[in-house]
């Protein structure tokens, strides 16, 4: 990450430091396009939204997708606040899983070096590696919130360690602001 973290930066905490909750099924108001159990693959009907129809078939994790209001990373990266606590749909090629659980993964925006994590509480969903490079839509709530500078520091700790690479904590100078899918189901192609 850098010393200087400016803006929002669409990643959100490693394993066991969230506090995601994950809703185990659709709204009660929300119509249910699939009967698909979890880790189970569905057809392209069964993701549609209600203002475009899906592009995907694959593997469902998590609650069934309901066709949540859809958006790209980009208007949720550039307007925040407003999608703050709001459950929304995006799209997007898988760049990296959490290879020690399992309990996230981060999708590629619109723009270069823009991505958005979609996690879960460990073991809610596990996602296997071989999600890299394939096609998600997903579905969760918006969470965005700060993090104090001693946090953004053993945040980029746990990053560093998963991913075997040296940290020095005083390469971090700014508090991070992070943005994120609280994972309620997916299917990734």
């Amino acid at each position: 990450m850098g010393s200087a973290l400016g803006g929002a930066l669409l990643v959100a905490s490693g394993c066991d430091q969230s506090k995601a909750t994950v809703s185990k099924e659709p709204p009660p108001s929300a119509a249910v396009h699939s009967d698909a159990k979890p880790g189970e693959a569905v057809a392209a009907s069964a993701v549609a939204s209600k203002d475009k129809p899906a592009t995907t078939e694959g593997t469902v994790y998590g609650a069934a997708l309901v066709g949540e209001p859809q958006v790209t990373i980009a208007e949720v990266m550039d307007a925040p606040d407003a999608y703050n606590g709001k459950v929304v749909r995006v799209e997007g090629m898988v760049t990296d899983v959490c290879t020690k659980r399992g309990c996230w993964f981060e999708m590629a925006g619109d723009r270069p070096g823009m991505k958005m994590r979609f996690k879960v509480r460990d073991g809610d969903m596990v996602f296997p590696p071989s999600a890299k490079g394939k096609r998600a839509v997903a579905e969760g709530t918006v969470s965005v919130r700060t993090l104090s500078l001693e946090d953004t520091r053993k945040f980029e700790a746990h990053m560093a360690q998963d991913a075997g690479k040296e940290f020095d904590p005083e390469s971090i100078t700014e508090p991070m602001v992070v943005i994120m899918l609280e994972g309620r189901g997916a299917v990734i192609s």
